[in-house]
């Protein structure tokens, strides 16, 4: 469901005493009125006006609060396109772990950490094109909703920029990554991991095929979901998630192309998943229409890049943190280190969209109580606020539980290296500390971000990434081992989440105590 959609679903339920009394109302006033009409219900507003110019009433109440399957048939379409990337990531890390040769396992894995994080912190830095696709879409709509030609003109004009804008930025990264991307993974890795430099090189050049394909399915995904459709968006996510298990599977385990097989098998499964995306979308999303038209309602690409970059400062401290994370474990003592790292990297990664799906759901049916600066609709506000912080909680704690089990308990489902498996274990009570820190920082963020605190929120992530280095250079300098990196992380989140939840609820609870 897209956020219209939801929002359309709450107008429905308008209390139908609220609506018999406007009837009453309207039967009363209507000898003295020539005409009559109700106003949007949407957002639980009901507005009655008399064309006269004599009497007009306005009574606005708080939109009705969503019900937990309301939330959950949102977030539930969102959580597949979300976990999509970290699960071809996964399934590579699975296949190169479980299916390289003895004593090579530690080495393969290595090598693959550093050029996962780097491609997929490439493709993360401009996802605030979908960001920014997704709310120009909607006010596109919101703009022409009265007149269904004119919506069609205006999201024509918003895809077919974003379209632009990803294809030049793919291209882009996918020209700088094929010219200095073994000097800026020499960069990443450091001096004491020089070793693994080869075959990262080679995915990051495999993978770099991908990068303008990758950028133009966000911008797709993002639209059709403005458009209210998530099964193209899903179905597209099933068959990349088909094709590369099954590319993994014949060149990473049956012929045994270890690194290299493994980012074949992603690249084919991205260009799949892009082509799933790509019909349905020029049908549902483009019109036909003249030179002129087109020029009526363009959006310049200044317009989508001003709009993004606020979102850009967080999307840049969230790399820089994992970023200098990977490097501080390539530079420790042993290749087990950063190929356990790597693993349990993977299963962070698979853990954070449950969490930040509620994000997402935050931002999508708090703003509707940010409308009216009363009492009333902050009250509401607080409570749904409080309802998701709850339920992001309990499946934090649960999905990171889950994840932190494997490591613990499990680790030969994702290598056969015994070194490995020994090297991961510790690592299970910081990456479960980590990903139960994780729910109270989405989901304060996600409510920040509704009530537009960009300021703020660029102002912590600027600051913990600066401070946060500082303790990793430290470690790596000392050579201490591998858990200490992941410690390090619990502080990082701990630091934000104090800084979230105290924006949002400290003075409430400090008047509270008081």
């Amino acid at each position: 469901l897209s956020p219209s959609a939801c929002f359309a679903l709450q107008a429905s339920r308008q209390p139908l005493a609220k609506l018999i009394q406007i009837k009453r109302y309207s039967n009363s006033v209507a000898a003295t009125t020539k005409e009559t009409s109700f106003g949007d219900l949407r957002g639980g507003s009901s507005v009655l006006k008399a064309t006269n110019n004599e009497n007009e009433i306005s009574s606005t109440s708080p939109p009705p609060q969503p019900t937990l399957t309301d939330l959950f048939n949102f977030a539930l379409p969102c959580l597949g396109l979300w976990i999509s990337g970290p699960l071809l990531s996964l399934v590579d890390t699975a296949s190169v772990g479980l299916t390289a040769k003895p004593g090579l396992g530690a080495f393969e894995l290595g090598a693959l950490g550093p050029a996962t994080t780097f491609i997929d912190g490439s493709t993360y830095l401009f996802a605030f094109l979908n960001v920014a696709t997704t709310n120009l879409y909607a006010s596109a709509l919101a703009k022409n909703a009265g007149n269904p030609e004119k919506a069609k003109r205006a999201t024509d004009a918003v895809v077919r920029t974003a379209a632009k804008i990803a294809l030049i930025c793919g291209f882009g990264i996918m020209a700088l990554l094929f010219l200095k991307g073994q000097f800026l993974l020499s960069l990443y890795v450091g001096d004491a991991s020089k070793h693994i430099l080869g075959p990262a090189t080679e995915y990051v050049h495999i993978r770099a095929l991908s990068m303008p394909t990758s950028l133009l399915a966000g911008v797709l995904q993002a639209s059709l979901l403005g458009a209210k459709d998530s099964v193209t968006p899903l179905v597209a996510v099933l068959a990349s998630t088909l094709v590369n298990v099954f590319g993994d599977g014949l060149l990473v385990v049956f012929m045994k192309w270890g690194t290299a097989g493994a980012a074949i098998a992603t690249t084919l499964a991205q260009w799949a998943g892009t082509g799933a995306l790509w019909g349905p979308a020029r049908s549902k999303l483009l019109t036909k229409s003249t030179p002129q038209e087109r020029a009526e309602y363009k959006v310049t690409s200044k317009v989508f890049l001003r709009f993004a970059a606020p979102v850009l400062t967080l999307i840049l401290g969230k790399i820089a943190a994992f970023g200098m994370m990977t490097h501080v474990a390539a530079a420790l003592p042993g290749e087990a280190a950063l190929a356990s790292h790597q693993l349990v990297l993977s299963l962070f990664f698979f853990l954070s969209p449950f969490l930040e799906v509620i994000s997402q759901t935050a931002q999508t049916f708090l703003p509707q109580y940010y409308v009216e600066n009363s009492e009333e609709f902050l009250k509401e506000a607080q409570s749904l606020a409080a309802r998701l912080l709850k339920l992001g909680v309990s499946i934090g704690g649960v999905i990171a539980l889950l994840a932190a089990s494997i490591p613990r308990f499990f680790p030969f489902i994702l290598t056969n290296d015994p070194l490995v498996q020994a090297s991961v274990k510790p690592l299970a009570l910081p990456l479960f500390l980590g990903g139960l820190l994780t729910a109270p920082v989405a989901v304060s963020e996600g409510v920040l971000l509704a009530r537009r605190e960009l300021k703020y929120l660029a102002c912590v992530y600027m600051l913990s990434t600066i401070a946060f280095p500082f303790g990793l250079f430290k470690l790596k300098y000392s050579g201490g081992p591998v858990s200490n990196v992941w410690f390090g992380f619990v502080f990082f989140q701990m630091f934000r989440a104090a800084c979230f939840t105290g924006k949002l609820w400290g003075r409430p609870v400090l008047r509270s105590i008081a």
